[in-house]
Order: C-alpha cells, then sequence, then structure tokens
C-alpha cells in the first residue's frame, strides 16, 4: 500500500544543504545537497523508521493539514 507523508524542508544557510524531517514520525529526517538526493534519502528513512514502528503508532502519525506563514515585527 502506497502512502503519502509531508516533509518539512529547509536549505541550510551555512551548508547549503537541505534539511528534512517528517513531522509525526520520530528519527525521520536526513539531509542533502540537493533536493533530487534528498527525496531518495527520505523515502529510504520513512521505510526504515516504519519498519521499526509498532502498527499502533503508524495509526497515529498526525494527518498534515497545512503551513502558515505569520508576519511579525522585530
Amino acid at each position: 500500500m502506497m502512502t503519502k507523508y509531508t516533509a518539512y524542508i529547509e536549505k541550510d544557510p551555512e551548508t547549503g544543504c537541505y534539511v528534512a524531517i517528517v513531522p509525526g514520525i520520530p528519527g525521520a529526517h536526513t539531509q542533502a545537497d540537493t533536493l533530487d538526493e534528498l527525496n531518495v534519502r527520505l523515502k529510504e528513512v520513512i521505510e526504515l523508521c516504519l519498519e521499526e514502528m509498532d502498527p499502533e503508532e503508524k495509526v497515529s502519525i498526525p494527518e498534515f493539514v497545512g503551513v502558515s506563514q505569520i508576519e511579525v515585527t522585530v
């Protein structure tokens, strides 16, 4: 069964690497020099993390709702 998961991706300003985490899946994070490489690594890490999870934990992975940008004055 194919399931889609949402990753949060940032570009590190110091290294230029892309860094990604998958909220709700403990240990599901990785980094890479390119977005293509990052996607390959993310798929691998998600699969590994899911293999290690109990079935009850898989049911409780939060559903992605969206992102919001909030403007503040600093």
